[in-house]
């Protein structure tokens, strides 16, 4: 399990260390991809065959689903990390998630979350100041803290 915020930089290359507690669950090789709210999902092989799957179980016929399945594995892509325990973002996706110097690096259970950092302070600054709200609203999906 990802749990857990970390600051992080990227170079001019694109490169950029992966916190040492997400290295060993991530494994030697892991997806990298678009995600939602303009970040980067990061998910280790395991999880990313069961997105596969689920997303490869949506009906064709539905253009939603057609978009959804596009954009996720269209911008996804195999990263490994180097001898310093750095991966290589590919452009697309450094373009994608606004990402400049200064990263912020999430765990988020299953999955790993790169955000620029003004981006992450901004969201976070919004979820919070609506997180009672978001939470009773969990209460209508059988979940109580």
């Amino acid at each position: 399990m990802f749990m857990g915020e970390y600051q992080h930089s990227i170079d001019d290359k694109g490169r950029m260390i992966v916190p040492a507690k997400f290295r060993e669950s991530l494994g030697p090789s892991f997806i990298v991809t678009r995600g939602l709210d303009q970040c980067l999902f990061v998910y280790p092989r395991e999880e990313w065959s069961i997105l596969e799957q689920k997303l490869k179980a949506l009906s064709l016929m539905k253009s939603d689903a057609r978009a959804f399945t596009r954009f996720f594995f269209s911008g996804a892509t195999e990263c490994e990390l180097d001898k310093q325990g750095r991966m290589n973002l590919p452009n697309n996706l450094i373009e994608h998630a606004k990402l400049e110097k200064d990263c912020v690096v999430i765990g988020v259970s299953n999955r790993v979350e790169i955000w620029s950092k003004q981006m992450w302070e901004s969201y976070s600054q919004q979820s919070e100041e609506s997180f009672n709200e978001i939470a009773e609203k969990l209460v209508d999906f059988n979940f109580d803290l």
